[in-house]
């Protein structure tokens, strides 16, 4: 690691970078002039944001910053960095190669993002995260693990059904899926034996999938909600765009 130097008294542009974990995330600053100010780490929470910026704004004036993994750990920071003022570009990590070569330390690779920015290396800005777009990836992803859970839970009610009694298992005989997961749902799971210790799972699976069905019908609500909403601002932005003019 670059060892970090005194300032000048003039107060210098400076470059954030930022290697970002679940629990703590580790920042270095740069001079614009590629020098090696501080390093330090801070939690990630609300404060723990606010003392990342004040922190660094005492070191120069900050107006750009690399951040590791913009859509996963670093998502959050990059919004908080954006709403202040703070042009956020997302740098990838560094590749296998280069970190045995220069060894592997959170402050360097902190140092590397701030030094990717300062380069032209990284030059895509992090997404918004914060608009339709995002909404609507957080719907389908939930929506898809809903979708995943009852299907499984579907597979467990029948396997379940399978090994029960006669008795229990003809009542539920030739349903439809919605059909016998009601009728699972409403069983009576007080009878004593093999009856009862059946009609028990087969009740809370087809009350798990009741749940799950609500919940992946609203999770669709939202997204066709959400997806209308890109929709129309995609249009706006298009129609804003002046139409060349024909050529005679």
């Amino acid at each position: 690691m670059t060892r970090p130097v005194p300032l000048d008294q003039d107060t210098p542009d400076i470059v954030l970078g930022v290697d970002t974990h679940k629990d703590v995330h580790v920042a270095a600053v740069v001079t614009a002039g590629g020098v090696f100010v501080e390093s330090r780490s801070f939690p990630t929470t609300a404060d723990g944001y606010n003392q990342l910026l004040d922190w660094a704004r005492t070191l120069g004036q900050l107006s750009r910053a690399g951040v590791e993994c913009t859509g996963s750990y670093g998502a959050a920071l990059s919004r908080f960095l954006r709403c202040q003022g703070v042009t956020v570009f997302e740098v990838n990590q560094p590749d296998k190669a280069t970190r045995r070569r220069r060894g592997k330390s959170d402050t360097i690779d902190a140092e590397a993002a701030a030094r990717a920015v300062i380069t032209g290396r990284a030059t895509a800005t992090a997404k918004a995260g914060d608009g339709p777009v995002e909404m609507l990836r957080l719907f389908k992803m939930a929506k898809a693990s809903a979708t995943k859970s009852r299907a499984q839970a579907i597979n467990q009610l029948k396997a379940v059904l399978v090994a029960a009694d006669p008795q229990l298992r003809e009542s539920l005989a030739g349903l439809s899926n919605p059909k016998l997961i009601h009728a699972s749902a409403e069983l009576d799971n007080s009878a004593p034996g093999t009856g009862g210790a059946a009609a028990h799972p087969l009740k809370l699976l087809a009350r798990r999938i009741q749940h799950l069905t609500e919940e992946i019908e609203d999770l669709t609500t939202r997204s066709e909600k959400s997806s209308r909403s890109t929709t129309r601002s995609f249009s706006r932005a298009t129609a804003s765009v002046p139409t060349p003019p024909r050529r005679s």
